[in-house]
């Protein structure tokens, strides 16, 4: 009897530890925050976390990203650490503009980079792993490593009111996703995706739209 109430307290305690625990990552993970474009309130980004620039990140409020959120407003490529053991590869440089809207959610490993500009509408929700780019490596020689290569294909991506990317969604440069659209789990998005649109595969295409008449999901592309 002795030993089980000794347990109990040890079981007790130790909850108890790892609540506060808890609470405490959370509000060094708010705390900690670097300073955006602008002053949103209730934002969270968990740890760990890489944030690139954040002068050129605008935050909507009560925005929550979980652990492994990439936000990277990329000014110049290549970077200072990126040397090419031959000669160094020409410069770029970029004024871009990352936009995330009030209420965005993602679950982890969320990773946004741009050199134009990626727009994140209202209540967006993302799922684990999702990469969203608005540019491409080069990959014009073949005599070249391409992380050395400019970066090209450049366009910008925007993601409208109260859609949905599931797992692992790549979303490519230049693409527009409607509002309200679903994007389904492993999906490469390389062109645009309407609105009220279920789209899935790689790459992805519309398999339902949602009917305002029988206010339904229905098979099929709109006509």
């Amino acid at each position: 009897m002795v030993k089980k109430f000794g347990r109990s307290i040890v079981n007790f305690a130790g909850i108890k530890l790892g609540v506060l625990i808890y609470d405490l990552r959370q509000k060094i993970a708010v705390t900690t925050l670097p300073r955006f474009a602008n002053e949103p309130k209730n934002l969270f980004i968990d740890f760990p976390r890489r944030i690139a620039n954040p002068e050129k990140i605008t935050m909507g409020d009560n925005v929550s990203l979980g652990p492994g959120t990439l936000l990277s407003a990329i000014t110049h490529y290549p970077t200072a650490w990126m040397k090419y053991k031959k000669n160094d590869p020409p410069k770029q440089t970029f004024d871009p503009r990352i936009v995330i809207g009030n209420r965005v959610t993602a679950t982890a490993d969320l990773q946004i980079a741009a050199v134009k500009g990626i727009v994140i509408e209202d209540d967006v929700m993302f799922a684990s792993n999702v990469h969203i780019n608005d540019s491409l490596h080069g990959f014009d020689n073949a005599n070249i490593p391409f992380k050395y290569q400019p970066l090209g294909r450049i366009a910008p991506i925007w993601i409208k009111y109260g859609s949905w990317l599931g797992q692992n969604t790549v979303v490519l440069p230049g693409v527009t996703i409607g509002p309200l659209s679903i994007i389904g789990a492993n999906s490469i998005v390389n062109r645009d995706i309407p609105g009220r649109c279920i789209a899935v595969g790689s790459p992805a295409r519309i398999i339902r739209h949602w009917s305002e008449e029988k206010q339904e999901w229905v098979d099929g592309n709109r006509q």
